[in-house]
């Protein structure tokens, strides 16, 4: 993991509605390097799908605007190409799997023709029976016996549903997998195959992945490095050891305050206090700071710079917190 896959720059979102301008990302910067898993970790509405999609060119116009920022991919920034170029791009280099598998699949195509539909595309001088061949083969790898490939959806449990998303996402090797709360809508001991799953096909294929999670015991699993995102901001970004064992921003502090622990003995969970800002009309200053038990008046005055506090660790709080005031 020493050579960068894609990187992305100041990334600005705007959705423009009748309520007013959603402000869903302001400037959100990161990079994945090839092979590694980067666990993106925050609260519903604080940004996540909207980067994966953005990524993408995703983002459903109107009401959504990208309105700043690039997404270098190969040398080439992806919010420049043509529809044709990004069409190429789309689950062939970087593929994505959505939140909820029982709306993801077509209900009157065959499994088995959803996934050689992308196989098709992409490879466009395969036969009938090449493309067949591929299906059986990534059925497989996730799981699924052959005499399944001409089922419908509405025939597979939500488990397999996911699987059978995993496999369209993985039918072409990309080098970048999207992983958007993958395991969300499935119970728990299908969640942890479905997660071992994608782990082993990543270490075959060498695939790197952005995984999207607001569940940090899934991401401490899953994970190379994190990055913490709050109202449409990295405030948090380092290795396991520097999120779990060293948090630096007081939000990262409150959701790991917030998982129930083996070894301490509470009577109740921390939670953190009040809501996420409206996206529509974000505080000034530090968007945490209404909610934060640490915040002084210089907090509302400007938006912290995401500064470093050991190599490879970032915080974006004008804090730097001591084991003891961790506690």
């Amino acid at each position: 993991m020493d050579k960068e896959l894609i990187r992305v720059e100041d990334l600005e979102i705007r959705y423009e509605t009748d309520d007013g301008i959603v402000y869903a990302l302001n400037g959100v910067s990161l990079h994945v390097e090839e092979g590694e898993t980067l666990g993106l970790v925050g609260e519903t509405g604080a940004g996540k799908t909207t980067l994966a999609k953005g990524i993408l060119r995703l983002i459903p116009s109107p009401p959504g605007k990208v309105v700043g920022g690039k997404v270098m991919y190969d040398g080439k920034d992806l919010l420049q190409l043509s529809d044709t170029e990004m069409h190429k791009i789309r689950g062939n280099a970087i593929s994505m799997v959505f939140q909820d598998p029982m709306t993801s699949l077509n209900p009157v195509m065959t499994v088995g023709d959803q996934i050689a539909e992308v196989i098709s595309v992409h490879n466009p001088g395969l036969s009938k029976e090449e493309v067949r061949e591929r299906v059986i083969a990534i059925l497989a790898k996730v799981g699924i016996s052959s005499d399944r490939i001409d089922e419908f959806p509405h025939q597979f449990s939500g488990g397999m549903k996911q699987r059978v998303i995993i496999a369209i996402a993985l039918a072409c090797n990309p080098k970048l997998l999207l992983a958007d709360e993958p395991t969300t809508a499935l119970d728990v001991t299908i969640q942890a195959q479905v997660l071992d799953m994608i782990q082993n096909l990543k270490k075959e294929l060498g695939t790197a992945m952005i995984l999207i999670s607001h569940d940090l015991g899934v991401v401490a699993q899953t994970c190379d490095r994190v990055a913490i995102i709050y109202a449409g901001r990295i405030v948090e970004t380092g290795n396991l050891h520097d999120i779990y064992h060293n948090p630096q921003h007081p939000y990262t502090l409150g959701l790991l305050e917030s998982i129930p622990s083996l070894t301490k003995n509470v009577k109740r969970l921390n939670p953190i206090k009040g809501l996420m800002p409206d996206p529509t009309d974000l505080p000034p200053g530090c968007p945490f700071a209404p909610r934060c038990n640490h915040a002084t008046a210089k907090c509302s005055e400007a938006v912290p710079e995401l500064r470093e506090i050991e190599p490879g660790h970032f915080s974006r709080c004008i804090r730097t917190f001591s084991e003891g005031e961790r506690k």
